[in-house]
Formats: structure tokens, sequence, C-alpha cells
């Protein structure tokens, strides 16, 4: 009989063990519970904090408390980009009903003054032009929007691409006075990309050299597939340089952008499985490009 009292006394033990396990339990859950609507509720960096000592619920917690930074940067974002965006869409409204406004006078003037219609003439198709960049950049922040859209990858020819986005930009490069020098291995360079995305990635690249250059435009294909794009850049300093991927970025002292263009090529560049880096080198804008596969 004695064995049947120590089997009782045994599992009265394990019961009151379980109760106090399950109570403990209870309370943890009350309090992640309770720090948490604490902390949803006031937008505080606060992590939940629980007295328990049991193993799993301090995973638990921990899990959550990460979970928590990963929100609150996601919403850092969030609110960051929706400034960026206002100000940039105000930045673009402005910007835009200059030249408009100035088109509509001188359009009056030609009418007034035929004398000098020729110079007026001048006047608006150089207006006409700034209109057409600033809706080209009105363009270019609309596809931020949809930059994850699916690619067709098939093997092309970097060589041609490159060939064609340089010939496509000719007279780009005459306007601004700039006269490329181009180093192109003979050797065909195959890889596995998406070809439209890929020309959009070189002509935002060489629009970027003439907003940035002194005159000068060097670019080369290497037999490893790496492409080097070089102007002289005395506008820019290496500070600049680490931040000229950043969406919206732009340098003060250039000419008027959204700063898009270089950061949609670096996003697109990584869809397409390959790397960019820029740096500043001797008063040189350097920007790399390889695709890996």
């Amino acid at each position: 009989m004695i064995w049947l009292y120590v089997m009782i006394g045994i599992l009265c033990i394990l019961l009151l063990l379980a109760i106090i396990k399950i109570y403990m339990m209870k309370k943890s859950m009350k309090e992640i519970r309770i720090s948490l609507k604490d902390i949803l509720q006031s937008d505080t960096n606060t992590i939940i904090a629980i007295t328990s000592k049991d193993k799993q619920i301090k995973q638990l917690t921990n899990e959550l408390n990460k979970e928590l930074k990963d929100l609150r940067k996601e919403k850092l974002q969030y609110q960051n980009g929706n400034q960026e965006l206002k100000r940039i869409m105000t930045n673009i409204s402005h910007d835009m009903r200059t030249p408009l406004t100035a088109i509509s006078g001188y359009i009056e003037l030609l009418r007034d003054n035929r004398e000098k219609q020729e110079k007026y003439l001048k006047i608006i198709e150089r207006k006409t032009k700034e209109l057409t960049v600033l809706t080209e950049q009105l363009f270019d922040f609309s596809k931020t929007m949809d930059i994850n859209t699916k690619i067709r990858k098939e093997t092309c020819c970097i060589n041609e691409i490159l060939e064609e986005t340089l010939a496509n930009d000719y007279l780009l490069f005459k306007d601004k006075n700039i006269v490329p020098e181009v180093e192109i291995c003979k050797e065909k360079i195959y890889r596995n990309v998406d070809r439209n995305t890929v020309i959009r990635i070189f002509e935002n690249v060489l629009s970027n050299v003439c907003k940035y250059s002194n005159g000068d435009f060097k670019v080369k294909l290497e037999k490893n597939g790496k492409i080097m794009f070089s102007n002289k850049a005395t506008s820019l300093d290496a500070t600049t340089v680490q931040k000229i991927f950043d969406r919206y970025f732009t340098v003060e002292n250039a000419k008027k952008s959204t700063g898009l263009g270089l950061s949609i090529s670096k996003q697109l560049v990584e869809l397409n499985g390959g790397n960019i880096e820029a740096q500043f080198k001797n008063q040189y804008l350097i920007i790399e490009i390889e695709f890996i596969c």
C-alpha cells in the first residue's frame, strides 16, 4: 500500500507543478498581449518584456520583438517614401508649370512681333525640350511603382546592346558636346538577361553622364563582361557618389532631375542578377556594371 501512496503523492506533485506551469504561461501570455497592445497603440520603440523564465516563452517573445523591429523599419521606410513622393510630385508640378508659362508667353509675343519670330521660336523650342525632360522624369517616376514587373530573360549579346544604345544616344552626346571614347572587346559577351531592361539600364547611365559630365566620357566593355562608364564630374564628390543610387537623390548644382535614373538602374541590374557600383576617383565618376549569369 505504501507504493500506492507514494505514486499518488508523486502524481499530486506533478499535477501541482502542471497547474503552476499553466498559470505562469497564462500570466506570460497576458503580459505579452498587454505589452504588445500598448506598443502598437503608443507607437514607441520599446520591446515586449516578460517575467517568465520559461525557455519557449522567452523564444516566442524574442521572435515577436524581432517582428516588431522589422515592422517599425518598414513603417519608417513607408513614411519616408511618402514624404519623398510628395516632395518629388510638388517639384515636378512646379517645374512643369514654368516652361508651360514661358511657352504661352512667347506664343503671344510671336503674334505681336513678327520681326523676332526666329528668336522666340528658338526659346519655345528650348522650353519644349525642358517640358519633354520633365515628362520623361514623371514617366520614370511612375515606372518605379511597378519596378518589380516580371522580366523575360534570354541569352543576349552585351556588346550589341551596348553599341546599339550608344548609337541611339549619338544626338544626345552631340547636343552636350561630348565625344565618347568607346572601347568594346572583340569577344562576344553573352549573358542571360532581359534585353529591354538592359537597354534601359544603359540609357539611364548615359543620361546621368550627360547630366554630370564636364565634356568627356569613356565606356569600356572588358573580356570578363564588366562594363565601365567614366566621366569627369567636378560637381560631385566622394560623399555624394556614395548616395548616387539612393531613391530621389539629386545633386543641387546639377540640372533639374527627379534623381530616379540610377536608382532604377540599380534595381534593374539586381533583377537581372547583376551588380552595379559607383566610385569617385581623381574627380572622375566611375560606374561599373557586371551581369553574372
